[in-house]
């Protein structure tokens, strides 16, 4: 499944417009990631075991909006876009969401 940020896959066209798909999950913090970017904040750089965590819910959000496009048969999902929400203290959303196409 191809999947875009731009409106057109370069040397396609899109032939059908099928809707919008969309792919979520929500993630809460944990405290033993608390404990040690508590401790990352005293001397700086990067927190990565939350930069992991927000790397595998984009990949999981990526999948589950390909699933829903695969689901109704597209061949791309173009202008791939993806935003974030606070649910409940300690706890987000990610959502990657775009319109899924078939292509000629």
């Amino acid at each position: 499944m191809l999947t875009s940020t731009t409106s057109e896959i370069p040397g396609r066209s899109v032939a059908e417009v099928i809707g919008v798909v969309t792919g979520n999950t929500v993630r809460s913090k944990n405290v033993g990631k608390d404990i040690g970017a508590g401790l990352k904040s005293v001397v700086g750089g990067e927190l990565k075991s939350y930069t992991a965590m927000l790397t595998e819910a984009r990949d999981e959000s990526i999948a589950r909006m390909v699933q829903a496009a695969e689901a109704q048969g597209a061949d791309a999902v173009i202008m791939v876009r993806f935003t974030t929400s606070a649910i409940t203290q300690g706890a987000a959303e990610l959502l990657a969401y775009g319109t899924a196409v078939k292509l000629s």
